[in-house]
């Protein structure tokens, strides 16, 4: 797991930048019904994506567990910002119109926590919006995901049913989906070994430190060291809570 507050300030040009930021924000605003006025963006971490999602008569705040991610989301939302755990958040039951968790789930070991809480939070008829299997979304049928493949869990914390199996328990249901492309955020071979180097390798991925040695040096020997392949396409999951 990265130390957020270290990466805070060069987080946002190693993850696709602003085109990356405004693409998820745009997916998640064609989500989002026209009566949602209080929008909080949980694991908001420096606000790039929240402060997008922006529409005329919606308020957004972003909620993070980083003190050095949320230094700079302050300064993108305003101050609309909550220094929270994502399974602990402070509002009352029943309080927001929607919640938004993008990137999230998947660093987790068990999303059920948090959509419980996302749940809690949601007035009835709120709306949940979730990226659901990200690790799967750089799925390109490249060489680099045939050498992974091997290693890949299939039990990811961010799979869509599992997700939709924890909302069912407190009462949300799928109501629609979306995607969009993570641009700037293909993987080259010589990347994807420097990742797995430092320990920042896909989350769904296990390996053991000699599968790691193993697999570093067959990525060293793929062509076309630092060609990135294709963009991955991320996928976004609504769920609505009964009224």
């Amino acid at each position: 797991m990265l130390d957020y507050d270290t990466e805070a300030d060069r987080y946002d040009a190693s993850r696709g930048g602003v085109r990356r930021a405004e693409a998820a924000a745009r997916a998640v605003l064609g989500l989002l019904p026209p009566d949602v006025r209080t929008l909080l963006d949980v694991g908001c971490g420096t606000g790039l994506v929240s402060a997008r999602i922006s529409r005329p008569g919606l308020r957004v705040a972003g909620a993070d567990a980083s003190p050095g991610m949320l230094r700079l989301a302050a300064a993108r939302l305003g101050g609309a910002v909550v220094l929270a755990d994502a399974r602990r958040l402070p509002f009352a039951d029943g309080t927001l119109d929607a919640v938004s968790a993008v990137w999230l789930l998947h660093l987790l070991p068990d999303a059920a926590p948090v959509v419980a809480e996302c749940a809690r939070v949601l007035q009835p008829g709120g709306v949940l919006v979730a990226t659901v299997d990200k690790d799967a979304s750089h799925d390109a049928d490249s060489d680099i995901d045939a050498l992974l493949a091997p290693f890949r869990r299939p039990d990811a914390s961010d799979g869509r049913a599992l997700v939709a199996g924890h909302a069912a328990r407190h009462g949300l249901r799928p109501c629609g989906g979306a995607s969009f492309t993570g641009h700037g955020q293909g993987r080259s071979p010589r990347s994807a070994a420097a990742g797995l180097a430092h320990g920042a390798c896909p989350s769904a991925i296990r390996v053991t430190e000699h599968q790691a040695a193993s697999l570093a040096a067959s990525l060293a020997a793929l062509p076309d060291q630092d060609r990135p392949r294709p963009d991955p396409v991320y996928r976004l999951l609504a769920l609505r809570k009964d009224v």
